[in-house]
């Protein structure tokens, strides 16, 4: 019976984990794709950036000096650059966001998890020490038993010595 109940304890203690390694966790994907977003703008951004150096290298200007077109054209992507910056910290924003609900999760499981395990030891102790009252009060029903058959033996025993004794003084006054 102890073993069964520690079976089950443990099948019990041990369902979540396994529930959860057969199951991807859809905010980790969620995570995932964010961060694969953000290396691709990031990845953007740098090809931005080198086509912004080429720009400020480019003089179609007479004498090799730049254009009003040669600079819109370096502005254009600059603006493009700034705006590609800030879609970038909207999305990392985003991504931040969805590490604190990670976390906070995570979080909300190892308080779970140490409830749980309280409870179990609580179970366990309050368990323990029915076990122990109980084996007192059989420990006492076992001395109140011992008690009361001695007690039986000795009344017996005086019973059966008022006999003979009746007996025998019988005998000495018939005689």
């Amino acid at each position: 019976m102890k073993k069964f109940a520690l079976f089950a304890m443990v099948c019990l203690w041990h369902a979540p984990i396994f529930a959860q390694t057969k199951t991807k966790n859809p905010d980790s994907l969620m995570y995932q794709t964010q961060r694969q977003k953000i290396n691709a703008m990031l990845d953007a951004r740098h090809r931005k950036f080198g086509q912004y150096d080429q720009s400020l290298k480019m003089h179609t200007g007479i004498f090799g000096l730049q254009t009003k077109k040669d600079i819109r054209r370096s502005n254009d992507i600059l603006m493009d650059i700034a705006r590609t910056d800030d879609s970038i910290f909207i999305q990392t924003k985003i991504l931040l966001s969805y590490r604190t609900f990670q976390q906070q999760q995570a979080e909300q499981k190892s308080t779970q998890s140490e409830d749980y395990s309280l409870k179990y030891m609580n179970t366990i102790n309050r368990l323990r020490d029915q076990i122990d009252k109980m084996k007192q009060d059989q420990l006492t029903a076992q001395k109140q038993q011992q008690s009361s058959v001695r007690l039986y033996y000795i009344i017996f025993v005086l019973m059966l010595g008022s006999i003979l004794f009746l007996l025998f003084r019988k005998k000495r006054v018939v005689a």
